[in-house]
């Protein structure tokens, strides 16, 4: 590797660090705390399909 490739390769490390440093700060700052609440119905009404219930365990 002549010292041009090892500056390139330092620079293009460093740029994805930076990068990498910056998304999980986003994340961490807008991301992190929200919460959907899911619940079967709802994501049944929205796939436009019947809700599935499990019998398993049900006394007959």
């Amino acid at each position: 590797m002549n010292p041009i490739d090892r500056r390139l390769w330092r620079y293009l490390m460093h740029a994805v660090l930076i990068k990498l440093a910056v998304l999980v700060l986003l994340w961490w700052v807008f991301v992190r705390d929200a919460r959907v609440p899911v619940d079967a119905d709802a994501a049944a009404r929205q796939a436009g399909a019947a809700a599935v219930v499990s019998t398993e365990g049900a006394s007959q």
